[in-house]
């Protein structure tokens, strides 16, 4: 028996890290054949037939604050957010309908949004020709609803997968920008087997174990991919998982780990789009949150230093993104030219 086979026999069951046999790039084997792009393209087909409300993720729940306003986009419609006194989210039009004044500029006292160009004052009941528009704080993310652009009957709150217990848990969030539109990170998500090619740093030994086919009617139990694959924590190291990518509304994948260590761990990829850049083309905003948890004991006391270990959750998810960008822009990028 080789020296691995007997560190790997040897290792304890209990100790989630793994040893990984060291395996060259080009050695893996392909998945070319198994990645269809009408499969990916009828999954992405199904994600943008469901219902969302008309509603949009435009930032963490954290960026937004009662000290200042937060200014953002969603498609060509601009945006200001911030708390009101009772730490209520407030979200409305960002333009001042005095003078058309950028109200991200304005200064947030007492709850109230001042207009810094004339002090025109807004709260969350309004103001003068300025009226809020429906928005959603889940404790991780801040929803708006905007039935001008979503076009859809709208509903009372966002479409949400099931998430752990904020009390057990650990959400962080991370956003890139691309130039693409929110179907092309959809289908991004929606083609797992690019993982272990793409992103070697991270993933290891990935196999798609199961995949929806590409009918275009499927229950939402057959419409998910499972995928076991091993999570790199050093060159020869890695944390094996199972795990599963669902599409609970349009613009919004989820990948929930089923098995193995942090079990019932999720991550959030929301897709929103933002104002087209000065050069014509689209922007997209990647909105991703990392809800981690684990029923091993030391996590409780990792929970104790989550300011610690957000930024290296962002860190790590803003990696891959800025990977998976460029993805998404050169499938935009071959859909744009035809």
């Amino acid at each position: 028996m080789a020296l691995f086979d007997r560190l790997l026999a040897r290792w304890p069951d209990e100790v989630p890290v793994r040893p990984l046999d060291p395996t060259s790039w080009p050695a893996q084997e392909p998945t070319f054949a198994a990645a269809k792009p009408a499969l990916i393209d009828a999954a992405a087909k199904r994600a943008a037939a469901r219902p969302s409300g008309n509603w949009f993720v435009i930032a963490a729940s954290g960026e937004i604050r009662a000290d200042r306003p937060f200014g953002t986009a969603v498609g060509p419609k601009e945006l200001v957010a911030w708390r009101d006194a009772a730490g209520g989210l407030v979200v409305g039009s960002g333009v001042c309908p005095h003078l058309g004044a950028p109200l991200a500029l304005g200064r947030v006292d007492c709850g109230t949004l001042r207009c810094r160009w004339h002090g025109l004052p807004l709260t969350g009941d309004g103001g003068p020709g300025w009226r809020p528009l429906p928005s959603h704080d889940d404790g991780v993310l801040a929803w708006v609803r905007l039935d001008d652009l979503g076009g859809e009957p709208p509903l009372d709150a966002p479409v949400l997968a099931s998430r752990p217990d904020p009390a057990a848990s650990v959400a962080a969030v991370a956003t890139l920008t691309g130039v693409c539109e929110p179907d092309d990170v959809v289908a991004n998500r929606l083609d797992p087997w690019h993982g272990a090619w793409f992103h070697p740093y991270s993933f290891t030994r990935l196999t798609v174990l199961s995949a929806p086919d590409a009918a275009t009617d499927l229950s939402d139990e057959d419409d998910r991919f499972v995928v076991d694959v091993t999570f790199r924590v050093g060159p020869r190291l890695g944390v094996p998982v199972r795990a599963e990518f669902s599409c609970p509304e349009p613009r919004t994948v989820v990948m929930r780990i089923t098995d193995g260590e942090g079990r019932g761990s999720v991550v959030e990829t929301h897709a929103t789009p933002r104002a087209p850049g000065a050069d014509g083309r689209p922007r997209t905003a990647v909105v991703e949150a990392t809800i981690a948890t684990s029923d091993r004991p030391g996590f409780a006391r990792a929970k104790r230093v989550a300011p610690l270990l957000r930024p290296l959750m962002r860190r790590a998810a803003a990696r891959l993104w800025r990977d998976d960008l460029a993805y998404a822009e050169r499938r935009y990028a071959l859909r744009s030219a035809t």
